[in-house]
């Protein structure tokens, strides 16, 4: 049977994986134009924004709370918790592992990417 709280859960994931969706793509317009720039021994289209370091390690961090998340509702849920329900454990479970998958897929792309340049001839 479907609740009121059940379709607010999903329409949340929902709005959550477009917030996350929008953070990924970037549109054209707020990409750097460096068909001028000069490299002066300096970096060339440097942002003011957090380095990729910073990004991954939220990434990475972002990762680790969904899976805490859902392991804390999955146990609450097993004690009998009444403010728990099932599809709260379900769809908790169902974002850590697609954020999981999400950074697998990531971290793969990474491995080949510097595999990739390892095998550059120099």
């Amino acid at each position: 049977m479907n609740t009121i709280g059940d379709r607010s859960d999903i329409n949340q994931l929902l709005m959550q994986m477009r917030e996350i969706r929008g953070q990924i793509q970037t549109p054209e317009a707020n990409k750097p134009d460096l068909s001028n720039a000069v490299n002066n021994g300096q970096a060339v289209g440097r942002s003011e924004g957090p380095g990729f370091g910073e990004m991954l390690k939220q990434a990475v961090d972002s990762v680790a709370d969904t899976q805490q998340k859902s392991g804390e509702l999955q146990r609450a849920f097993e004690r009998g918790d009444p403010g728990v329900d099932i599809t709260q454990v379900m769809i908790q479970m169902q974002k850590a592992s697609v954020s999981f998958e999400a950074m697998n897929q990531v971290r793969n792309r990474l491995v080949s990417a510097y595999q990739d340049i390892m095998n550059m001839p120099i």
